[in-house]
């Protein structure tokens, strides 16, 4: 019986439809069979929460990566309300970060996808309406800190000449930007700086340093938190007013640390 080329190709299974040549002179593909699709990756633990590490990185960026921030807004459009906590309940969010450095192309960026603007981009973007009805709704907002204890004046003023008219509203307010006071003594820093632990491994290490003209507090591998000095070897991190960090010494040497946050969190010893 003879059978047609189409009617052939009809009867021969899928996968042993191959390249083939017919004869020598004949190069006609005659098919390819389908490859698999690839697996998925495995699914994360964390899921549906989006990656961790993605949203620091968000944060991060959007303090001046204006590239990255293109990158990571292309992938993920949710990124645009993405909120870190640098420590002790410092949370920041991409546009917070991108006001408080006044950024106006992130912020820009962020707000068209989707980021949900707040009095401290206003006052960056010099959306001197919006600060206004903020205040007028919530009398004394204007003292409300940012991410990191940065004031709503200060915010105003790193929004530069666009923002000239919201930083001179806030002044005349008066209160605007009163802030937590970070001066410290350096000659004092040698007192409390060194490594602290409070269990086994590296991990378990608190490291404090004098650094940018700041004593700072940091858990091994994380990031660095300003401390606020509040007199008798006690202080408190940037952004966490709230916690105390308390220094133990016996004589003039301090041999601890405690961390409050408000119960006693972890009691570390002086290593070195």
């Amino acid at each position: 019986m003879l059978v047609s080329r189409r009617a052939f190709l009809t009867l021969v299974p899928p996968a042993a439809l191959q390249m083939t040549r017919l004869s020598a002179g004949d190069a006609t593909p005659v098919a390819k069979a389908a490859e698999p699709a690839p697996a998925p990756a495995p699914v994360s633990d964390a899921f549906p929460t989006q990656d961790a590490d993605l949203v620091r990185e968000m944060v991060g960026v959007s303090h001046g990566n204006v590239p990255r921030v293109k990158e990571l807004l292309a992938e993920h459009r949710t990124l645009a309300n993405a909120a870190w906590d640098w420590g002790f309940g410092d949370w920041e969010t991409a546009l917070g970060a991108a006001s408080h450095v006044g950024n106006r192309e992130i912020a820009a960026l962020l707000l068209e996808h989707g980021a949900r603007p707040s009095i401290f981009s206003a006052a960056m973007l010099g959306q001197l309406e919006v600060v206004t009805a903020f205040v007028a709704a919530a009398p004394g907002v204007q003292r409300t800190l940012g991410p990191h204890g940065i004031t709503l004046l200060a915010h105003a003023r790193a929004g530069g000449e666009g923002a000239k008219a919201v930083h001179d509203y806030l002044s005349g307010l008066g209160d605007a930007d009163a802030g937590y006071s970070t001066a410290f003594a350096e000659e004092r820093a040698p007192r409390y700086t060194g490594s602290y632990a409070f269990g086994p491994g590296e991990s378990a290490r608190i490291e404090i340093a004098w650094e940018r003209g700041m004593l700072r507090f940091a858990r091994k591998g994380g990031s660095p938190r300003n401390l606020v000095a509040l007199g008798n070897d006690e202080f408190h991190p940037v952004g966490a007013p709230a916690v105390r960090i308390r220094f133990v010494a016996e004589g003039e040497r301090v041999t601890a640390l405690t961390v409050h946050d408000p119960g006693v969190v972890l009691r570390a010893l002086r290593q070195s």
